[in-house]
């Protein structure tokens, strides 16, 4: 099955491109919904701005597939005499990469460049010869001299600040860059949306693909989501770790790898019967697939929906990927391949009577 086309890959770079901090998703959900709208019947939003589109609505049997639309960030928390801007995490932004990058400081008036600075090793002797980043000494340097510069360039505390890098290719297998955690399921969600239509498939029940937003602060927009829409069964597209590179430790983390396929996760949250059910489709489809096992929540939007109003039966595919949270995000484009066509499947074969039930 034929996934990608220029047009796909063009909409995969726009999208991973463009910028969705936690809480201001809204440029990101223009561009996805824009690319989806051909291939759905109506779409809607919540009031914090995750957007789903439907097909075939106003069935009584309804099935989401959902990726997560924010990326991690940072707010300007505090800006010093001499100028310099300090910060607080939005979601899990990771402190020990910070340094020495290049930063968008999001303004109503627009973005203001500046750099993660850091002192130079020529002057980090003594007890400062091992200085490592931490909250409380990373800043952000915007070239100002006191705080009315700052605040000149419509600087001010609570802007967003976001890494500005971009999304590039390794090798002719593999994209890296930021936000792939989870942009890279808004694409595949939208794929999904896309096939079916192209391919002319009729479902016997309502398709709702939703890109939820605020995920990274505690699957926020999936809660909201998930009380509204109350579908039958939910199926969640999310990233996790590939365990195979340096430093990780697949007895503790898992073993799971780049370019083997889809990751299907065991836990609590994970209804077996859908499980099950992406599991026969991957081995009748012949679509790789690994496993993995989580001892309490999933820590992806596949929580916020199992245990909304009586129970949502759902279930978490999910792409490998190496360093996460980071901005070189690195996923294969086989695994994307990979996650789009097992949705796709096993859209085409759930049914309305499907056993949601254990007795």
């Amino acid at each position: 099955m034929k996934i990608w086309d220029k047009s796909t890959e063009a909409f995969l770079y726009k999208y991973l491109n463009n910028t969705s901090p936690t809480g201001r998703e809204t440029s990101g959900q223009k561009i996805w919904l824009d690319y989806l709208k051909p291939y759905i019947d109506e779409w809607d939003q919540d009031n914090y701005g995750t957007v789903y589109g439907t097909i075939n609505p106003g069935q009584e049997f309804s099935v989401v597939i959902e990726a997560h639309a924010d990326e991690i960030s940072w707010f300007v928390n505090y800006i010093s005499e001499e100028g310099f801007i300090s910060v607080i995490r939005n979601g899990g932004s990771d402190h020990m990469i910070a340094t020495s990058k290049w930063v968008n400081i999001h303004t109503d008036t627009g973005i203001v460049k500046g750099v993660f600075g850091w002192p130079a090793i020529h002057v980090r002797k003594g007890k400062d010869a091992n200085l490592a980043p931490n909250m409380q000494n990373i800043f952000v340097d915007v070239g100002a001299k006191n705080p009315k510069e700052v605040e000149k360039m419509g600087i001010h505390v609570g802007n967003i600040i976001t890494f500005n890098d971009e999304l590039g290719e390794i090798g002719s297998d593999w994209y890296a860059g930021r936000a792939l955690d989870n942009r890279a399921g808004g694409f595949a969600i939208a794929q999904v949306a896309r096939l079916l239509k192209k391919n002319k498939k009729s479902l016997p029940f309502t398709l709702h693909i939703v890109n939820a937003v605020q995920e990274e602060i505690g699957l926020r927009g999936a809660q909201m989501i998930a009380h509204r829409l109350n579908p039958n069964i939910a199926i969640v597209t999310d990233v996790c770790h590939d365990t195979t590179t340096p430093m990780l430790k697949p007895k503790r983390d898992g073993n799971n790898a780049c370019g083997k396929g889809p990751v299907l996760t065991y836990a609590p949250a994970v209804h077996y019967n859908v499980l099950n059910k992406v599991i026969e489709v991957a081995n009748k489809k012949k679509i790789p697939f690994q496993r993995s096992a989580s001892s309490r929540s999933t820590g992806t939007d596949t929580d916020a929906f199992a245990y909304s109003r009586d129970g949502i039966p759902s279930c978490l595919i999910s792409l490998p990927l190496r360093y996460m949270h980071t901005t070189v995000e690195m996923a294969h484009k086989d695994d994307i391949r990979h996650v789009v066509e097992l949705m796709y499947h096993t859209l085409l074969d759930i049914t309305p009577d499907m056993s949601l039930t254990y007795l």
